[in-house]
Formats: structure tokens, C-alpha cells, sequence
């Protein structure tokens, strides 16, 4: 594909992604592509080589997806993010598609939901899911919920990764909410949570979930 269609793809490709998320693609050596968010900017510029320690190094050099939190030591600004490589047919490592979030302060541990009668703040390890649904976000806690502005896709880097997992394109679950894990079609699961919805594990992220809670 001649470069001048190349960038004409990835400035569509940019518009399915929220305006808060600044996004990078790069050949294994330097960046070939950026298009910066109105919260942060890493002030990459097409040509820029790719610098030892930030997560589009660790995605190439470990040839996986990664996402994970960097410090401000590399590009003067804190930042969360998500780097998954892509190959050629033949298997070889061709570049990276990098999402970047501006990072979250220090100390936030909340999710200020909307109700019927205002906002309520819940904690983080409070929250037993989150569902995407009629173009809003709604999160779930026991006896309690409400929706917010963000999308699942900035959910999962809002959230912490630790026990938190996108199980559906419309779910994301607080593994320490399931309460019972059950066969439903081939490579599919149903989450019983235990405020007593029902989740369900779709076969796109059935693979992933399982080797994530190691059964």
C-alpha cells in the first residue's frame, strides 16, 4: 500500500478511538504514524525512532501485547497504554499499533457513577461489573448502579488490571466477584456473580479468560 493511502487508512482507523487516546504506529525501528489526543501528547513525530522502555519497545521486543502504566522519565509525561505488534503472512514482525491514555492521579481508587439522584463515588474493589449498553457504560456494584462517560475500552485502562478483565466486546468482570464459572456452548463460559447477575464469557476472550484465572 502506497504511504499516502497508508496514513488516509490510520486517520479513519483514529476516529474509532476516543479523543482522550493519543495513537502510534510504527515499523520495528521508527514511527510511522501519530495522532495526538486533546489530554496528552508525547510529541512523537513520524520518523522518530522507538525508544528502549517505552511499551511499544516491550511490544516488539516480546512480540505479545502489552499494557501497562509509564513513568514520565522517558517522554516527560506519565502515561498508560496498550501496544499490540502485527505480523507479515509468513510470521515476522512487521510494527506496532499503540494506544496511549493520559495517566490517572495518584491515589484515585473510585468510579463516580450517575444515578437518578446525583453521582455516587464507589470503590474500585466494590465494582462486580461493567456493561456497555444503548451507547452508555453501566457499572454494577452490590445493590447499587449507575452509568459513566467512559467507554470499556478506556475502562480497562481506568481499572486496575489486576482483577479486572474484559470477558465480552459489552463486559468487563471483578474477578473477585465471581462467584461460579459455568459451561454454556463450546468455548463459551457464564459468570455467576455474586450479586447474582449472570456475565457472559464470549469465544473471542474465552482463551484469554482461562489462562488468566488458570483453569
Amino acid at each position: 500500500m502506497e504511504s499516502t493511502n497508508l496514513v488516509s487508512v490510520l486517520e479513519v482507523i483514529s476516529e474509532l478511538f476516543s479523543d482522550e487516546i493519543s495513537i502510534a504506529v510504527s515499523n520495528t525501528k521508527e514511527y510511522i504514524y501519530y495522532r495526538q489526543s486533546k489530554r496528552i501528547d508525547l510529541k512523537i513525530k513520524p520518523g522518530d525512532s522507538i525508544k528502549r522502555g517505552t511499551i511499544t519497545y516491550k511490544a516488539l521486543t516480546s512480540k505479545q501485547k502489552v499494557s501497562e502504566f509509564i513513568n514520565r522519565e522517558i517522554y516527560g509525561v506519565p502515561y498508560h497504554g496498550m501496544a499490540v505488534p502485527f505480523f507479515s503472512q509468513d510470521g515476522d514482525i512487521e510494527g506496532c499499533v499503540t494506544a496511549v491514555y493520559p495517566a490517572l492521579t495518584d491515589g484515585k481508587s473510585v468510579v463516580t457513577v450517575k444515578t437518578d439522584d446525583g453521582w455516587i463515588p464507589i470503590p474500585f474493589e466494590q465494582v462486580v461489573y461493567v456493561e456497555a449498553k444503548e451507547k452508555k457504560s453501566f457499572v454494577y456494584a452490590d445493590g447499587l448502579s449507575g452509568t459513566h462517560k467512559y467507554s470499556l475500552q478506556e475502562f480497562e485502562y481506568f481499572l486496575p488490571m489486576d482483577y479486572f478483565i474484559r470477558c465480552h466486546r459489552s463486559f468487563i468482570v471483578n474477578v473477585n466477584h465471581i462467584k461460579e464459572i459455568f459451561p454454556d456452548t463450546h468455548s463459551k463460559f457464564l459468570l455467576l456473580m455474586d450479586n447474582g447477575d449472570r456475565v457472559p464469557v464470549s469465544q473471542l476472550y474465552s482463551s484469554y479468560f482461562r489462562k488468566l484465572l488458570g483453569f
